[in-house]
């Protein structure tokens, strides 16, 4: 039984993909059309109805395959939200571009969120394999904070990506962006600080209470990451590819500098400084080549 569980599941889980995908690219049309009452209905889709359906069901029967029943319905929901909003609009047909080109900038911009991911993900291996168990589990606690501020300003990258494509637009949307990221991850900060026993039962209570003093330096390196995403989309909105190999660099000398780290204080203040530094280092690339606006191309 628990084998046939499992395959439906497994099966379930795959069933997802195809309204996930589409739903991905249909809030991908609207954002880039900055239509955000829409794309808004379609994320509020995306959750509220799977919360709903997810509640009931597994009130009325509370095991994995019911709950998977329930993500795998309400997966549907943006999709036909997003089929209604994109049904409206009559698009024009873009001018037509070799397979090879498009194929070409999907890879880039994987690679660079993948480099991305590498490296907010990357230090938790490294304190699972070289701290003692404790440390790396007190490290861990303290890194639900950090994604916590890194995914606060995740709507800011929303609204602002169209704009970072645009090239009249990208230098001011990205000061603007990183303007608004760093307010709120320095008002999560001091909140970690002034606050710190609330932060602690959210990263999970008095187990972690070695770390309740430091846990606004977690703040602050979520504070990094969270410019640094807003840094990474606006070198993909204006393709800069060789700024991504500076990701991959910085990714290096975390590894490196994690090796030497023998505690929790060690290794978030490697990691700290080396976001901090590539955050720096991209901030400058990414000004000096918006220096002077490009010439905005002409529309089919």
């Amino acid at each position: 039984m628990l084998k046939l569980d499992s395959i439906l599941s497994a099966a379930l889980v795959a069933a997802v993909v195809l309204p996930m995908t589409v739903m991905g690219a249909q809030a991908g049309i609207l954002q880039g059309e900055r239509r955000w009452a829409p794309l808004a209905l379609l994320f509020l889709a995306n959750g509220i109805p799977r919360l709903l359906l997810g509640t009931a069901l597994l009130l009325w029967q509370p095991d994995t395959v019911t709950a998977m029943v329930s993500v795998a319905i309400g997966q549907w929901a943006p999709v036909i939200v997003g089929t209604i909003a994109l049904r409206t609009v009559r698009h024009v047909a873009p001018e037509r571009r070799a397979a090879r080109e498009v194929l070409r900038e999907a890879l880039a911009n994987s690679q660079a969120l993948l480099a991305f991911f590498a490296l907010t993900n990357v230090d938790v291996v490294v304190a699972r394999n070289l701290l003692a168990e404790h440390d790396a589990g007190l490290y861990a606690g303290g890194l639900i904070l950090t994604k916590a501020v890194l995914f606060l300003p995740q709507f800011i990258v929303v609204l602002a990506f169209p704009a970072m494509s645009t090239p009249r637009e990208r230098r001011a949307a990205l000061l603007r962006s990183m303007s608004a990221a760093a307010a709120l991850g320095a008002l999560a900060t001091v909140g970690a600080w002034l606050l710190s026993g609330l932060a602690l039962v959210f990263v999970g209570g008095q187990e972690y209470a070695e770390i309740e003093g430091r846990l606004w330096l977690f703040g602050l390196l979520g504070t990094a990451l969270a410019l640094l995403q807003v840094l990474i989309y606006s070198v993909v909105a204006r393709q800069g590819r060789r700024s991504i190999l500076v990701v991959w660099a910085a990714l290096v000398a975390l590894i490196a500098g994690g090796t030497t780290a023998g505690s929790v204080s060690g290794l978030l203040a490697v990691v700290i400084t080396v976001d901090v530094l590539l955050v720096a280092v991209l901030l400058t690339i990414s000004l000096l080549r918006l220096r002077v606006p490009a010439p905005e191309p002409d529309r089919p």
